[in-house]
C-alpha cells in the first residue's frame, strides 16, 4: 500500500466527518475498487440483459463468464502481485520512481502472454461461440492490467481521479450494454462486450494517472526479476490465499447443487450468490486494516526500527517496543470486533434485505450466506495477522500460513461433498477459523522474541539469492547490451 498511508494521515488528522468519510473512502477506491466493480458489472449488465428479455440459460452463462474471467485472472495476479508490491515500495523507499513506470511495462510483458496462452488453451475447449471466445479473452486480459494497476495506484495521490475511472467505467458500460440491446437486440455478446468496454474505460484512465504521475526513464523493465528469488515466499503467499479464497467455489460447481451452464462452463447458484454477498461482508475488514492499522500502527513501527540503527538506547528501545506493540494491540482488537459487529449485523439485518431482492433465496441460500459469512469474517481477520506478519518480515510464517489456509480450504471444502448439500460451506468456514488460530499463534510467538528475530536471527552477511529470476535478467540485460 506504497503512498496511501502518508495521504490518509492528513485526513484523519483533520477534524469532522467529511474528512473521516473521504480518508475511508479513498481506502476502500484503492483496496477493492476493481473488486467492487466487478460485481456490480455482473448485477448491473444481468439486470439489464434480464430486462430487455435474455433468456435464463443465457443470463447464467453471461454470469459464468463473468465470474471465471474474474477469478483466473486474479489467480494469475496473485502470483505476481505481492512480490511487484514489494519491489515498488522499494523503488519509493530508494526515490527510484522513474523505474516505477518500467517494471508495471515489464510484469505485464510477462503475465499477459503467461494467462492469455493458458486462458486460450480454456476457450478453445470451452464450448462457446469465436466471438464470446474473443470478448471472453478480452476482458480475461484487461483484468489481468487492472490488478497489476492496483500495484501501482496506491502511490498516486489523485483518489479523485481513481474514482471517476470507476464512475466513467460504470457510465460506458451501463450505456453501451443499454443502447446495443434497444438498436441490436439483446445478445449475450452485447452485454459481454459492454463490460470489456467498461473495465478499458477504467484502464485507459487509469494508466493515464500513472504516466502523468510517475516519471518515466524507459529503462529496467525486467530489474524486477531478482526480486522473486529474494521474496519466493511472497509469491506462495499471493497464490495460496488466492486459493483458499476461491477454491470452494470451484468445488461447490461440481457438486450436487452444481450444474453445467455450457461447455466447460459450470456454476452452482445457490451456492454463488450466497458467497458473492457473505464475501462482501469482509471488504470493512479490509478497508479498516489500511485506513486505521497502517495510519496509526505505521509510525509506531517505524519509530522502533529506526532506533536500531545506532540512534536509541536500550531504554528508548524498550519503550517503542512497548508503546508498538501496545497499538498493534489496540488495532487487531478494534479490527476484530469491527468485523464480529459487522456480520453480526449483516446475519440479521442484511439478510432480511437481501430476501427482499429477486435473487432468489431460499432456506439452503440463507444457511449458505450464514456459514460463508462466518467464514469470510474469520478470513479477514486472519488475513490481517498474516500481513502484520509480513510487515515485521517474517515472510516465512506469513507464507505457512497461507499454504495453510489454501490447503485447508481446497481439502476440506472437497470432503465437505460427501455431507449434505446444506454443508457444503463448512468446509471454507472451518479452515478461515484454522488459519486465524494459526496466523494468530505465530504473531503472538514472533511479537514476543522480537528483539532476537532483528538482531539475532538475521544474516550476519547479506545473503543474495541468485536463481532463475536473476539468471533471466542477466540473459536480457545481456542481449539488450549486444542489440
Amino acid at each position: 500500500m506504497a503512498g496511501i498511508g502518508f495521504e490518509l494521515k492528513k485526513l484523519f488528522r483533520a477534524t469532522g466527518v467529511l474528512s473521516m468519510l473521504k480518508a475511508y473512502g479513498y481506502t476502500g477506491m484503492v483496496t477493492a475498487g476493481p473488486m467492487l466493480l466487478g460485481v456490480l458489472f455482473l448485477l448491473s449488465i444481468n439486470y439489464i440483459g434480464r430486462a430487455a428479455g435474455l433468456q435464463k440459460p443465457e443470463q447464467d452463462l453471461l454470469v459464468c463468464m463473468i465470474t471465471y474471467c474474474l477469478l483466473a485472472s486474479m489467480t494469475i495476479g496473485s502470483i505476481f502481485s505481492m512480490v511487484m508490491t514489494r519491489y515498488v515500495a522499494d523503488l519509493l523507499y530508494e526515490e527510484k520512481e522513474k523505474d516505477v513506470i518500467p517494471s508495471m511495462e515489464g510484469i505485464l510483458g510477462f503475465e499477459m502472454p503467461f494467462g492469455g496462452i493458458l486462458w486460450i488453451i480454456f476457450l478453445l475447449n470451452a464450448g462457446i461461440d469465436l466471438m464470446l471466445c474473443i470478448l471472453n479473452f478480452v476482458l480475461f486480459m484487461e483484468l489481468i492490467v487492472a490488478w497489476t494497476q492496483m500495484n501501482y495506484l496506491t502511490a498516486v495521490k489523485d483518489y479523485k481521479g481513481i474514482l471517476m475511472s470507476y464512475v466513467y467505467a460504470i457510465i460506458f458500460s451501463v450505456l453501451t450494454a443499454m443502447f446495443g440491446c434497444a438498436f441490436l437486440g439483446v445478445s449475450l455478446h452485447i452485454l459481454m462486450l459492454s463490460v470489456s468496454v467498461g473495465y478499458g474505460v477504467m484502464i485507459v484512465y487509469d494508466m493515464i494517472l500513472l504516466y502523468g504521475y510517475f516519471p518515466n526513464s524507459m529503462e529496467n523493465h525486467f530489474a524486477f526479476l531478482p526480486w522473486f528469488d529474494e521474496y519466493k515466499d511472497l509469491m506462495l503467499v499471493g497464490f495460496f490465499t488466492n486459493l483458499g479464497l476461491f477454491s470452494h467455489l470451484v468445488i461447490a460447481w461440481m457438486s450436487d447443487v452444481g450444474i453445467q451452464i455450457k461447455g466447460l462452463y459450470y456454476g452452482a447458484p445457490q451456492h454463488d450468490v450466497a458467497a458473492l454477498f457473505a464475501f462482501i461482508t469482509i471488504l470493512i475488514t479490509t478497508i479498516n486494516f489500511v485506513a486505521s492499522v497502517e495510519v496509526n500502527f505505521y509510525p509506531k513501527y517505524r519509530r522502533y526500527y529506526d532506533l536500531f540503527n545506532g540512534t536509541g538506547s536500550i531504554v528508548e528501545i524498550e519503550q517503542a517496543e512497548n508503546e508498538m506493540i501496545t497499538v498493534l494491540e489496540h488495532e487487531l482488537v478494534y479490527t476484530a470486533r469491527r468485523q464480529f459487529y459487522a456480520t453480526a449485523l449483516i446475519l440479521s439485518v442484511g439478510l432480511v434485505f437481501l430476501e427482499r431482492l429477486p435473487l432468489g433465496f431460499d432456506s439452503l441460500m440463507e444457511g449458505y450466506f450464514r456459514v460463508l459469512s462466518v467464514g469470510y469474517g474469520a478470513y479477514a481477520v486472519g488475513n490481517v495477522l498474516m500481513l502484520i506478519l509480513m510487515y515485521f518480515t517474517d515472510y516465512e510464517d506469513a507464507r505457512n500460513s497461507a499454504i495453510l489456509f489454501g490447503v485447508s480450504s481446497t481439502v476440506l471444502s472437497a470432503l465437505s461433498l460427501l455431507l449434505e448439500a446444506k454443508y457444503y460451506g463448512f468446509g471454507f468456514a472451518l479452515s478461515c477459523i484454522i488459519y486465524f488460530v494459526f496466523a494468530l499463534f505465530k504473531l503472538i510467538s514472533y511479537t514476543q522474541k522480537l528483539p532476537y528475530h532483528i538482531l539475532s536471527s538475521q544474516p550476519i552477511v547479506a545473503e543474495r539469492h541468485y536463481g532463475f529470476g536473476s539468471k533471466l535478467y542477466a540473459f536480457i540485460s545481456r542481449n539488450q547490451n549486444a542489440a
